[in-house]
């Protein structure tokens, strides 16, 4: 539609800017115009000549084509589950870096609006026994493969970090008991490197989508790791700006109760509940029901690290691929940091090779097209 602007210009641009609106309806909403429908729009209708087109067909008995037209609808049996424990994060628009001033730190963590779009994510860590499924899968199907040398050097968490992670430090109970007695099963497990990390994403996958196959299933997007943007849109839970996943500005409650796993104080680990790492669903989940976002353990994410990705990268679901980078991101800090890694806009990261006693991963599916609005 063509406007000419003739006398009052500014009144016909608002109406013809009103009218948009009032045909598009909003946030994507169907329809939005109660006027009929031209023939060309007219697919959700059925024809009731005898021996005409009947468009509209349900999912079940679409042809695709018929007569010599296309009327294909939806194909039957699509739908897109929550996989288990994992929780929908919306998607949305976020001011991503610092929340807090941090004069030293602006240009690492410098802000920038983008856009996420929905995804699932695991609302808690990978715990032992989450991760024990894995390796014990690898051990039973996978040994003639890749060999059990390279199984238990690369994707067994290396218990030894315990030790070699600190000078003066006895840990030689987590050591020994932390992968392997049940007492830490719903622990989050370490010891395990970024590309392990992404081993386990791959096998998930291929173990949910080889199942749905065998039922006549449509395939499901792979499990990987959430990157850098989406870990820190989902680590905010919807709160704009927020310094912590539990908002502003503190580390405690009204009571006093510390809301994470850190190092709140010198020399004292204790002070939250916890000496070393806490169940992987301790302490109160945030707004989106994601538990541990911040503390407990850091968490790989997909990209690699640059001190100027907000420079080099887009702003609609950002990402920094880099095979030639071996440093990874590491977000949400850990039982051995101190506060200032846990603010949702510190960055971090670790050589993708190395195994540490406080890092850890959680896995994200994205979301196919956009999630019904609650209403």
């Amino acid at each position: 539609m063509n406007f000419k602007f003739v006398g009052k210009p500014l009144t016909l641009m608002l109406s013809a800017l009103a009218l948009t609106a009032i045909l598009a309806g909003c946030g994507g909403s169907k329809g939005g115009s109660s006027s009929s429908k031209t023939l060309s729009s007219s697919k959700g209708s059925s024809s009731s000549k005898k021996g005409g087109l009947k468009f509209g067909k349900s999912a079940k008995d679409a042809p695709g084509i018929e007569n010599g037209e296309i009327v294909a609808g939806a194909r039957k049996g699509w739908s897109q589950p929550t996989p288990y424990g994992m929780v929908l994060v919306p998607s949305g628009s976020y001011m991503m870096g610092q929340a807090d001033e941090d004069v030293s730190r602006s240009g690492i963590s410098f802000n920038k609006r983008v856009t996420v779009a929905a995804f699932y994510m695991d609302d808690t860590e990978i715990t032992n026994h989450e991760y024990r499924q894995f390796t014990n899968s690898l051990l039973k199907d996978s040994v003639s493969v890749l060999g059990e040398d390279k199984i238990m050097a690369e994707f067994y968490p290396d218990t030894t970090v315990w030790k070699s992670d600190f000078t003066y430090h006895n840990g030689d109970p987590m050591l020994e008991y932390y992968f392997s007695s049940p007492a830490f099963d719903q622990y989050p497990v370490v010891g395990v490197s970024w590309e392990a990390a992404k081993y386990f994403c791959l096998w998930r996958s291929k173990m949910m989508n080889e199942y749905r196959k065998k039922q006549g299933m449509y395939i499901l997007p792979r499990f990987e790791l959430p990157s850098e943007s989406e870990w820190e849109w989902a680590a905010r839970g919807g709160r704009a700006s927020a310094k912590y996943p539990w908002g502003n500005p503190y580390v405690a409650n009204a009571k006093g109760c510390l809301m994470a796993n850190f190092k709140p104080h010198r020399g004292n680990y204790d002070a939250d509940g916890y000496a070393y790492t806490a169940p992987a669903n301790a302490y109160d989940p945030n707004d989106f029901g994601l538990y541990n976002m911040s503390g407990n353990v850091a968490e790989w994410c997909e990209d690699a690290y640059s001190d100027n990705a907000s420079a080099v990268t887009w702003d609609l679901n950002t990402v920094n691929k880099d095979a030639d980078e071996p440093r990874k991101v590491v977000r949400g800090g850990s039982w051995k940091d101190i506060a200032y890694y846990l603010e949702t806009g510190t960055r971090a990261y670790e050589l993708q090779n190395k195994k540490r006693s406080y890092i850890g991963f959680r896995s994200m599916m994205r979301y196919l097209g956009r999630p019904a609005l609650k209403k």
